[in-house]
């Protein structure tokens, strides 16, 4: 394996620009072979929401896999790769991962992840949450995954949404270890405030 490959799955939650800025970041930086699979709600939202046909995002893939193809090479566990972001993850999928469903492609790689004890993370994207989503999120816990809610970084002053989108994209990839350039802003420590100090 010439470089790491890293499985990226868009499915129909709020939030699709998460999936294809990431897919953009793996592009510009080159370190990574991604390997694309969208649901077809997935499709819709990225439609609704970025105004993105299927084929705009397929376009950032390296690699496309069908959602229906439960034969893909990513179905298996003798394929090799760094791990699966799921951006944005939502609550069906999140349930299916859960529950070990492998119903689609999404369900399938993901629950290859587990059992191969790669990495597997989900950006779950859902507010208020109920007592099904939380428990979903313990049991994939519990099974190794991470669950990455796209929480913004206001410690770091975005100036715009793009900021916003790119700090977590950022923390995403670090979570690979795979190389961005300058998506986060670092924590540095409490600026120091200017204060009189009165000596006794």
């Amino acid at each position: 394996m010439s470089k790491p490959r890293l499985v990226v799955a868009i499915t129909g939650a709020s939030g699709a620009i998460y999936g294809v800025r990431l897919l953009q970041a793996l592009r510009e930086s080159g370190a990574c072979e991604s390997h694309l699979v969208m649901s077809s709600s997935g499709v819709m939202t990225a439609q609704q929401e970025l105004d993105l046909r299927k084929s705009d995002i397929e376009a950032l893939a390296d690699v496309v896999h069908n959602v229906k193809d439960i034969g893909a090479t990513i179905a298996s566990g003798s394929f090799r790769s760094a791990g699966m972001v799921v951006a944005p993850c939502s609550m069906k999928t999140l349930a299916s991962i859960a529950h070990g469903l492998a119903d689609n492609l999404v369900a399938r790689a993901a629950d290859v992840m587990l059992k191969e004890r790669r990495r597997l993370v989900l950006v779950a994207r859902e507010t208020p949450l109920n007592l099904a989503h939380l428990r979903n999120m313990t049991s994939v816990t519990e099974m190794g995954g991470i669950v990455f809610p796209p929480v913004p970084a206001f410690y770091t002053r975005p100036d715009s949404l793009d900021d916003m989108v790119d700090h977590t994209v950022g923390r995403l990839l670090d979570l690979f270890d795979l190389p961005h350039a300058g998506l986060v802003r670092r924590w540095e420590g409490m600026h120091k405030t200017h204060h009189t100090e009165h000596h006794q």
